[in-house]
């Protein structure tokens, strides 16, 4: 379920909590083949799984770029804010792979508000958003993303 805010500034009162959760997304061979062909990252442990079954996880595993890249996609599903003119992504701080995507996974991205900052124009947030692989004791990734949000 999507938190959602009214305007950019009642992001400030909910410092500090969990903003819930997207939903559950597999990751198939396809997914990770696409991801490979997108940035060139061909190595056997993502995109061979006959020698892959030999290597360290026993099955071929998502790039950790592409668990981070699925943060834009998890994004929108956690948190909303309205009446903005325009929100931008400023980027990622403290970017981290705990633990391998094992193909045939399901992950999904969980939301922390950890900070909001009055800027010129608007505010920007922190929120960080921890890729949970279901059964899974540690996260895939824990990313805190920077946005900004301008009022209309």
């Amino acid at each position: 379920m999507t938190t959602v805010f009214k305007q950019p500034q009642d992001l400030i009162a909910a410092v500090g909590t969990v903003l819930g959760a997207s939903d559950w997304l597999e990751i198939d061979q396809q997914r990770i083949n696409l991801f490979a062909d997108a940035t060139g990252d061909h190595q056997w442990i993502h995109v061979d799984p006959e020698r892959a079954k030999d290597g360290p996880f026993g099955t071929c595993i998502a790039h950790g770029y592409l668990t981070l890249s699925l943060v834009n996609l998890f994004l929108p599903q956690i948190v909303e804010v309205q009446g903005i003119a325009m929100g931008v992504n400023v980027g990622c701080d403290r970017i981290r792979f705990p633990a391998p995507v094992p193909v045939g996974s399901r992950v999904r991205g969980v939301g922390e508000l950890l900070s909001i900052e009055e800027i010129k124009g608007g505010v920007q947030s922190i929120v960080r958003v921890t890729v949970e692989i279901e059964g899974n004791d540690r996260p895939a990734c824990v990313a805190d993303t920077i946005s900004r949000y301008f009022p209309s």
